[in-house]
């Protein structure tokens, strides 16, 4: 595996220096001060090639922007309402000018609305590590009661309105704009500027948009984008739906094995390949992580390494992101199955035999506590995990080669 970091450009409170330190061998970043269904032109992305390859000194930093996440698609292409045949022109564009520029990895999702969803994203662990969290009850209270969203109550079991109505009625006025807050910071480069009618009003655009109707429009789109991607050499990554199971009342097409064979089937070429995350897809119970790798392993693009744990074995379920050996998903068999993938891709002459891999999230430890850092993405954190996932790897790569 190739191991990557996410990085948010210059703002991020980590900093080139500290992913160097942290032995990463790749940068995954996207430009996310161009609004969505823009352009991405050649040299707002040389710009931020030029930020990955030098570190606060200005020494040469070795490292290159290998993987995008996320060429974000508009809520217009996956409603195919307004501009979208515009935007989706001008996706093709941007990936055009990204593949020029020699990159050739390029991650996005699917997601209607919300890109991911959690309810708090500080909750404290019993060693007083903070971690991000979706609890179910938070989230019907949320969903009942502060958006208000008409039919929402209908959409939960009775014993989880119930509980959902106690907590509500508990709640501060403080903790109750924390929880509507943590909820839509994961609308897409929106966390500060959205407020609860935007919600209400791009829920409101996806009345007439069935769970057949969605599945319809993403392939409408891999038949649009996949071709030139292939013709191109590049390599397309779906990210599964976080969590995987239905939120608002949206219906959600990637969360399972199954969503992820149909829509390749729909566009049976390679550039239309899996961003593999086990955490997104580790939230429910019936999602096989190694047997999915070894399955579905020839079209995953990119990996996602990081662990959940489930408070039911139910979904939906209440969640919180555990340490990267930690949760629910064996993480070791997981990156065997990969390491399995990857010797048959190299036996065949893949030049995509390495798969690009990043410890996905993390848990605010040590100095990340108050660092005030991208929720998920502490540095110390991630560098405990990557070490964890890099000594699995080592250890299992010695143990087939001995």
């Amino acid at each position: 595996m190739k191991h990557t970091w996410r990085w948010f450009g210059p703002k991020d409170r980590v900093s080139i220096d500290d992913m160097l330190q942290a032995g990463v061998q790749g940068v995954v970043t996207a430009l996310h001060h161009i609004p969505t269904g823009a352009i991405w032109s050649p040299d707002e992305i040389r710009k931020r090639q030029q930020a990955v390859s030098v570190m606060a000194d200005g020494a040469p930093s070795g490292l290159g922007w290998d993987v995008v996440e996320s060429l974000p698609v508009s809520e217009a292409i996956k409603t195919q309402t307004g501009d979208w045949r515009a935007h989706v022109d001008n996706w093709i564009t941007s990936m055009r000018h990204l593949h020029a520029a020699g990159i050739e990895v390029i991650c996005y999702n699917f997601m209607p609305v919300l890109d991911w969803t959690r309810t708090d994203l500080a909750w404290r662990r019993p060693n007083g590590a903070r971690c991000m969290r979706f609890d179910l009850i938070d989230f019907a209270a949320f969903d009942i009661h502060i958006l208000a969203r008409p039919g929402a109550a209908e959409d939960f079991p009775e014993s989880v309105r119930a509980e959902a109505d106690r907590r509500f009625a508990e709640m501060t006025d403080d903790r109750r704009a924390e929880l509507a807050r943590n909820t839509v910071f994961g609308l897409p480069g929106a966390a500060e500027s959205f407020s609860l009618d935007d919600v209400r009003a791009l829920l409101d655009s996806y009345k007439p948009v069935t769970d057949a109707v969605l599945r319809q429009n993403f392939h409408a789109f891999l038949e649009m984008v996949t071709p030139v991607a292939q013709d191109l050499g590049v390599r397309l990554c779906c990210h599964p739906d976080d969590p995987p199971f239905p939120l608002l009342g949206l219906p959600r097409i990637m969360s399972s094995e199954a969503d992820y064979a149909e829509r390749m089937a729909a566009v049976d070429l390679p550039a239309n390949g899996i961003t593999l995350c086990s955490g997104s897809l580790g939230a429910r119970p019936d999602n096989d992580l190694p047997g999915m790798m070894e399955r579905l392993g020839d079209r995953v693009h990119f990996l996602h390494l990081r662990n959940v744990r489930r408070d039911a074995d139910t979904a939906p379920a209440s969640f919180f992101e555990d340490e990267h050996l930690g949760g629910q998903t064996d993480m070791v068999a997981l990156i065997d199955a990969v390491l399995r993938e990857e010797a048959r891709r190299k036996a065949a002459g893949r030049a995509d035999a390495q798969i690009p891999m990043r410890p996905d999230h993390g848990q605010d430890i040590l100095d990340d506590i108050g660092r005030g850092g991208q929720p998920g993405y502490p540095a110390i954190g991630r560098l405990k995990g990557l070490a964890e996932l890099r000594g699995v790897e080592r250890a299992l790569s010695w143990q087939a080669s001995a």
